[in-house]
């Protein structure tokens, strides 16, 4: 085994587990959450201690076992999941999450760390011994409700039922059971057969059995478990300590499997009865009694009646077929890139196939190039469906962000979350966290009011910050809204002139204005506080957003909120693409964005400095690619405009030629070239010519700009030069 890859995998499901553990525990506080919610918390400290177990991870075994130790008593009802305990162990879930990292930089914790986490364990051990003391009074009550007479006394049960493909793993199921006798005495053990399928149908690597043992030993039960640790995720593990309550058992009792069982059996596995006293009922039953062994058991004093009440409620529950399990592989991201870029080198490749095809001009060839082509293209969609995932578990981990940054502020503010189901490429969901985190916090800190003022500016105290996402035009738009005070234009033109980044007579529209709160260092926030002022590193947020070729604007009303919209690609390597030429270059834009395609008549041609056309009765700004780009020779006779939309804009290029559709697989600029606006990448063409793909959005903006009036597009070509 690789003990490194092992603990990698450790730590990356650690990390889920915890995020999971968070979401239930924020369920619970907002009363959305039932038991299960509470089990699911439970199994997730349980399973992260039974890991850190096997790496010998003291630190976070020795923390963890107290925590679950709390959800325990909890899950069992013995203590209550009130507010102070939610906020405890959610306290308990971040120094987790700390202790993982640790792992992860194989470090140990810090002293200060150390610090904290024996600060919770004490609050912890304070709920475990409030209540070891109050229990101390009904000891013997516990014992008059313990089962008797099929258990016997001082024995733990154990209910086994392993895994099918246990024996595939490497593992001996009887290895476990010949160790379990290492630590006491097995005193009785029941072996189960109902799995075992007809001779013929029997796989000799599968396992069919389980096992019910009663088991005699002075260990603890997290020593038993521990013989169970390198099955424990694919087996069903039951254990009772002795003593047990009715209640126990009846949760036994419901945690079999859900294949139908005769009554006796459930009982006899789930140690009620023994196999005499069972033996004897059967015989009463046979001999032509004519009531249901559930009350002959009962009249007999064998077993109390809500276990068997239990069993027989167990018995009545056929079913017809076993759930589906979800068969799941975790796969590197590397090696999805891998794929992603091999599949873009058989895009190329298969475009010179088709080229070849097409100068040979034969039609076999081109038949079977056009197939190949229809194939990769299928190859690449599934290819990119693997990096595909929804933006619901980024929109979901704000929650915690909201309700901690509002109780900071000491302001009441609600998150609703939609469009969660939207996907996009991974790679753009990991590098979109920072951004929004920084916009929602400043939404929270300088947009909404505090519930004073809401009151009397006639709103609800409690304020609003909602996450949407949706699809657009080829592109997944994000949005930040909250229903605050608004961005005051004033104050922000203000500031702009004091820092000299406007001149004081320039007469900026409502989005101008707010776009300069993305220059570097602007701020309009009156006071320094724990969290950014909205404006403050706001530069940052665009740097990083275009550096997923994404544009970021505002919109807002003052008094009434704000809304930050983040339009981003869906993904970042394979799209498809419409070529289209310009002298002897050629160019890919995005077929996502374009919308039609029209001939540039002889009287528009000749109107030369314009910059737009009229559209069927709308006026529709253009761009010359061969002005832009400063493309050698003549133009053709004819020309036509390629009409592209961008976030509710559209604007034209004017081109020679238009090529038609392909896959297009898009490679970064240098840095050499990094700074040229305008262009969002290259693409190599089956004839391995290089084609530019056009930053449509900056294009289309840049255009819309000049036609208000900002001559915006001399300062694309200027760079160009440069």
């Amino acid at each position: 085994m690789n003990l490194d890859e092992a603990l990698h995998t450790f730590v990356v499901e650690a990390r889920e587990l915890l995020q999971n553990m968070e979401e239930s525990l924020l369920d619970i506080e907002r009363g959305m959450a039932d038991d299960d919610a509470i089990n699911a918390i439970f199994r997730a400290a349980h399973t992260i201690k039974g890991s850190a177990g096997l790496f010998g991870l003291d630190f976070v075994v020795e923390f963890t076992h107290i925590a679950e130790n709390v959800l325990d008593m909890v899950r069992s009802g013995e203590l209550k999941m009130d507010g102070a305990m939610t906020a405890l162990m959610l306290q308990v879930c971040d120094h987790l999450n700390l202790l993982v990292e640790c792992v992860a930089r194989e470090a140990l914790p810090e002293a200060a760390d150390a610090s904290s986490g024996k600060a919770l364990t004490d609050c912890l051990m304070q709920y475990l011994g409030s209540y070891k003391a109050a229990a101390m009074p009904v000891e013997s009550e516990a014992r008059v409700e313990s089962l008797g007479g099929g258990v016997e006394s001082g024995c733990w049960h154990i209910s086994l039922r392993f895994g099918k493909d246990v024996l595939r793993y490497g593992m001996d199921p009887l290895s476990f059971i010949r160790y379990l006798g290492k630590m006491g005495r097995i005193v009785s053990i029941h072996i189960l057969t109902d799995g075992v399928p007809r001779l013929s149908e029997i796989d000799p690597e599968s396992c069919y059995l389980g096992f019910e043992i009663s088991f005699e030993s002075d260990a603890d039960k997290a020593a038993i478990e521990g013989v169970f640790e390198f099955v424990r995720e694919d087996c069903r593990i039951g254990i009772l300590p002795p003593h047990s309550k009715i209640g126990e058992y009846l949760a036994l009792i419901r945690e079999l499997p859900e294949d139908e069982m005769r009554l006796g059996d459930i009982l006899v596995e789930c140690g009620t009865l023994t196999a005499g006293e069972l033996e004897e009922a059967l015989k009463i039953q046979n001999a032509g009694e004519p009531r249901p062994i559930g009350e002959v058991l009962v009249e007999q004093s064998m077993v109390q009646a809500p276990v068997v009440e239990a069993a027989l409620e167990k018995q009545k529950q056929v079913r017809e077929s076993r759930n589906s399990e979800n068969s799941l592989i975790r796969v590197d991201s590397a090696k999805l890139d891998q794929l992603i870029n091999l599949v873009g080198e058989l895009i190329i490749v298969g475009s010179s196939a088709s080229l070849i095809a097409q100068k040979a001009a034969m039609g076999e060839l081109l038949e079977v190039t056009s197939t190949m082509s229809r194939m990769v293209e299928e190859v690449r969609d599934t290819a990119l469906s693997l990096r595909m995932v929804q933006i619901g578990a980024t929109f979901n981990r704000f929650q915690r962000v909201v309700r901690d940054v509002s109780r900071e502020l000491g302001k009441d503010i609600r998150l609703v979350i939609s469009g969660a189901e939207t996907e996009l490429d991974k790679t753009v969901v990991e590098k979109i966290g920072d951004p929004l985190t920084h916009l929602v916090r400043n939404s929270m800190d300088h947009g909404i009011e505090s519930a004073p003022v809401r009151e009397a500016r006639g709103k609800p105290a409690q304020g609003t910050l909602k996450l949407n996402a949706y699809h657009d035009s080829g592109s997944i738009v994000i949005e930040v809204s909250d229903d605050g005070g608004g961005l005051n234009r004033e104050k922000i033109l203000k500031k702009a002139v004091e820092k000299g980044l406007v001149q004081p007579d320039a007469e900026l529209s409502d989005k101008e204005i707010y776009q300069l709160i993305f220059e570097a260092g602007f701020s309009t926030a009156d006071a320094v506080s724990n969290l950014s002022g909205r404006g403050v590193g706001m530069d940052v947020v665009r740097r990083n957003i275009q550096d997923l070729r994404g544009t970021i604007e505002l919109e807002s009303r003052e008094g009434m909120g704000t809304t930050t919209k983040i339009r981003l690609p869906l993904t970042l390597s394979i799209i498809d693409g419409f070529l289209v030429g310009v002298g002897t270059s050629s160019y890919v834009i995005p077929l996502d964005m374009v919308v039609e395609c029209i001939e540039l008549d002889a009287a528009e041609r000749e109107s030369g400095d314009n910059g737009y056309i009229n559209l069927r009765g709308e006026v529709l700004p253009f761009v010359r690619l061969r002005e832009l780009f400063e493309v050698e020779g003549m133009a053709s006779i004819r020309q036509n405009v390629v009409v592209v939309q961008y976030a509710g804009q559209r604007a034209g290029f004017v081109v020679d030629t238009l090529e038609g559709e392909l896959q297009t697989v898009i490679k970064p600029l240098g840095r050499v070239f990094g700074g040229v606006r305008g262009i969002g990448g290259f693409t190599i063409l089956g004839s391995g010519e290089v084609a530019l793909i056009l930053d449509v959005q900056r294009l289309v903006q840049q255009a819309t700009d000049r036609e208000l009036g900002n001559n915006a597009l001399p300062e694309i070509a200027s760079e160009r030069k440069r």
